[in-house]
């Protein structure tokens, strides 16, 4: 378990995201990562201050300085201004995130709102000369970090040899970076700031620098982020933020593993909006597809580990949720005395959570707890509710479900049919309910139907 730098808090920054698409879903399992440990940190008995950053400006199409400003490409493609594009998108992706149940950062800061803080943070690398100007750009010169890329264990005699010095003549050298753009590098940048290098705006990596600065100080005890930040964006984070402050800006670095396609069709390769291939949340939806089966799907696998996406393992965690709603159902229907939750269970459940975030085995715990019979139905409901301030599946807020009024009248004619020994009529509207994802159960009163969790609906 992490020792805080000041007691009991835990200061935590996430990389958020660049707002001009929408997040696919393997965005979105970095995001229930992070809601994951914040919740986990909290049952740990932690006070966390939980910072997130939304870029809306400076993220080029490629990491290393390549290419237009990724909101500027947007909003040319979409015929809206950046500001635009950027609120709409920050809108949907709070949307997702409230679908999949990920508890809101105490502080979202956006990066067009936090200029000054990365003009002084830049001035300060200038006055320690290991920020130079070439060509109206202030860059970030690598040669003066003794250590960079320990993060990521970078080999730079190879990547210096396998460099394109090219494509920016004014770097000293290649590795070098960006930290504030002028009009030297695009013309038509539509968001632009004055400073003491002239009107411009400033590179991806330092935003985060100045916003995590501005917020949790030059030491903070977190920053999380997606596997992919590695090798470049946290890369650069460090040696600026160290090259600045003499500090590393984080204690513990954690970074979620990539959501992999997995399908008949082709090989299993990284979700990524650049090639197209990437699954929002939406769709999945239109999919039957719940927003919390999703969390569960995700759930099932370290965060330190590729997960394997296909549709059949999306269907397959729907029908894992539902039959965990089912069984908390029946359990809700039991009558039982008043009961705390059950230490042993807590205690085991914990012990997953608090060993390197061990959700697969927190969820193994769940399981074993649904299905031992020795425990009062009360005592499990309790637990379960413990369980869920960290699975966050709203397991406790399961009802039974409405059944629709012409599934209900299907089944009130089938009974007639029945009654009438017309049984030919009364199959073919049982197949009829069951198409449409309901079971229908004869019984003494007349007919029970309950939602068949086994059908494609479903």
């Amino acid at each position: 378990m992490v020792v805080p730098l000041e007691p009991g808090i835990i200061n935590l920054y996430a990389c958020g995201p660049t707002v001009y698409n929408y997040q696919h879903i393997g965005n979105l399992r970095t995001y229930i990562f992070e809601d994951l440990l914040v919740r986990t940190l909290k049952r740990a008995g932690f006070t966390v201050k939980h910072v997130m950053n939304i870029t809306d400006v400076g993220h080029l199409v490629s990491d290393r300085d390549l290419g237009e400003d990724k909101m500027l490409v947007a909003a040319k493609k979409e015929g809206r201004n950046s500001e635009e594009v950027a609120q709409f998108y920050t809108d949907i992706f709070f949307n997702h995130c409230q679908k999949v149940n990920i508890i809101k950062p105490d502080i979202v800061c956006k990066a067009t709102e936090h200029i000054p803080q990365m003009i002084e943070l830049i001035k300060m690398l200038e006055e320690k000369d290991i920020a130079y100007l070439a060509g109206g750009n202030i860059y970030f010169d690598v040669s003066k970090s003794s250590d960079y890329g320990k993060l990521a264990q970078l080999d730079l005699d190879s990547l210096m040899s396998g460099a394109r010095i090219e494509v920016d003549s004014n770097k000293r050298s290649p590795l070098d970076f960006v930290l504030w753009f002028t009009k030297s590098k695009f013309e038509n940048q539509e968001l632009q700031w004055d400073s003491p290098w002239g009107r411009g705006y400033p590179g991806w990596h330092i935003e985060c620098s100045a916003m995590s600065r501005e917020y949790l100080g030059d030491e903070f005890d977190i920053h999380c982020g997606g596997i992919d930040h590695i090798p470049v964006h946290h890369t650069n984070e460090i040696a600026q933020s160290q090259g600045a402050t003499n500090k590393c800006p984080a204690k513990i670095w954690m970074h979620c593993n990539f959501l992999v396609l997995n399908s008949s069709e082709s090989e299993n390769q990284k979700m990524s909006k650049s090639t197209g291939e990437f699954l929002t949340l939406d769709l999945l939806e239109t999919r039957q597809i719940d927003p919390l089966a999703f969390r569960l799907f995700c759930l099932g696998t370290s965060y330190r580990s590729e997960l394997s996406w296909s549709w059949q393992a999306a269907e397959s965690a729907q029908r894992s949720l539902n039959k965990i709603r089912d069984q908390i159902l029946q359990l809700k229907e039991i009558p039982s005395s008043a009961a705390s939750a059950n230490q042993s269970y807590l205690d085991e459940f914990d012990e997953a959570l608090f060993t390197d975030l061990g959700l697969p085995k927190a969820l193994a715990v769940l399981h074993k707890l649904l299905g031992d019979s020795s425990l009062l139905a009360s005592e499990k409901l309790e637990t379960l509710m413990e369980f869920d301030q960290v699975l966050g599946l709203n397991l406790l807020a399961t009802s039974q479900e409405v059944v629709p009024d012409e599934i209900v009248e299907l089944a009130e004619q089938r009974l007639a049919a029945k009654k009438q020994k017309n049984f030919i009529e009364a199959d073919f509207l049982r197949n009829k309910i069951l198409e449409l994802g309901y079971l229908v159960e004869d019984n003494k009163d007349g007919f029970k139907l309950k939602v068949n969790r086994n059908s494609a609906k479903y």
